[in-house]
């Protein structure tokens, strides 16, 4: 008798254990939740805050130094554009000139021509009229052989030198463009950099920002501080040469008269006192404008662009960039810092403010802010760089 059962089906359960194909589904349903267990960053990935710190504070500093590179571009270029257009003005008139000198001679040949300077002696003398027309025509051309031959050097010289000022011209205008190229890949990159820190900044909360202002203000108290001591360290060195002078002043006498009671460097520090109180006057005036990188005022001030228009106000130039700044004038130890000294910082001399004495300085910190009075030690100790004197 026939048996009425039917047959199992795939997918049904057998002592408790799934078919391959349902096994198959199963597994690969884990591992999809793996996956998108794995793709959410965990809170171990995420940088610290004080991480953050760096990253951003790093990458400030790496726009001011792309900032540098291009006010050293931009400043190259715009010599280097009025050197081109002198140049094409030069070469101009020099081609007017040869344009000259060739009518000269053109007007030259056209004599020849007509008074028949290219016939023969021979037939010269057969076709004139009269002894006296052979002898005024040799007159003539001899004044004109002269005129001729200077006529045919000026053009030679005039050629020789336009040719040279045009080659001049075009590897100056080669130079232009290469500057032009600098200029462009200095400003992408303070913009990628300012971009990037940015992005870093915006991505953290409201408790990590107050955190970080937490920690800025730490830095701060510390720089102060370091300013302080500073500050005292210098007015006891102050008061140490003061003494010293009247001890000398006191010991020397009358009799003494080719004794000196004051330090010979007294003239030079009242007239570089003078031109620093005009920098800083100005400085000063400048407190609370914002930073805009390549900026030289009025309005707006890089720290470099800062420094240079300080100075220029009271009647110094001094270099653009924070790599030429640092040696327009004499380096001077940190402790003997006066007012209007320049301040330098960092390994690469990417930044600089301008001293007001008692470890204080005014500069132009970074984009975002304004510019400010504040301790040199803002960034740290170890990031001064130098310190120098400019007048």
């Amino acid at each position: 008798m026939a048996s009425h059962r039917k047959s199992r089906t795939p997918g049904t359960r057998v002592a408790g254990i799934r078919t391959p194909a349902l096994a198959t589904a199963a597994l690969t349903s884990v591992a999809l939740l793996s996956q998108t267990a794995n793709a959410v960053p965990s809170d171990d990935d995420k940088p610290s805050l004080e991480e953050v710190e760096k990253k951003v504070g790093d990458l400030y500093r790496q726009a001011e130094s792309a900032t540098e590179k291009y006010n050293a571009a931009k400043e190259k270029t715009t010599k280097q554009r009025k050197r081109v257009d002198t140049l094409l003005d030069d070469v101009a008139k020099r081609t007017q000139k040869l344009n000259d000198a060739r009518e000269e001679l053109g007007s030259f040949a056209a004599a020849q021509y007509r008074t028949g300077a290219g016939v023969p002696d021979t037939a010269t003398f057969l076709l004139a009229d009269t002894p006296q027309d052979i002898f005024d025509q040799r007159q003539v051309m001899d004044r004109m052989t002269g005129r001729q031959k200077e006529a045919v050097d000026d053009y030679v010289t005039q050629q020789s030198e336009t040719m040279k000022k045009r080659q001049e011209a075009t590897k100056s205008l080669e130079t232009l463009t290469e500057s032009q190229g600098d200029l462009k890949k200095a400003k992408a990159t303070v913009q990628k950099k300012l971009t990037d820190a940015r992005e870093l900044m915006s991505k953290l909360t409201a408790e990590e920002k107050a955190r970080l202002a937490a920690i800025e203000k730490k830095k701060q108290e510390e720089a102060a501080r370091k300013a302080a001591e500073l500050a005292r360290q210098q007015a006891e060195q102050q008061q140490a040469q003061e003494e010293a002078a009247q001890q000398q002043s006191g010991g020397t006498g009358t009799s003494e008269s080719s004794g000196s009671t004051t330090p010979p460097s007294t003239s030079t520090d009242s007239s570089y006192s003078t031109k620093a109180e005009k920098a800083l006057a100005f400085a000063r005036a400048q407190i609370g404008k914002p930073y805009v990188w390549g900026a030289t005022g009025p309005g707006s001030y890089d720290c470099s662009g800062l420094t240079q228009a300080a100075w220029k106000a009271a009647g110094v130039t001094i270099p653009r960039t924070t790599y030429d700044q640092v040696d327009a004038g004499t380096t001077v130890p940190v402790s003997q810092a006066q007012p209007g000294d320049l301040v330098f910082f960092y390994d690469d001399i990417t930044h600089v403010g301008i001293y007001i004495g008692n470890g204080m300085m005014i500069h132009a910190p970074k984009p975002g802010t304004y510019v400010r009075e504040e301790s040199i030690f803002y960034d740290g100790e170890s990031s001064v760089h130098s310190v120098v004197r400019p007048a």
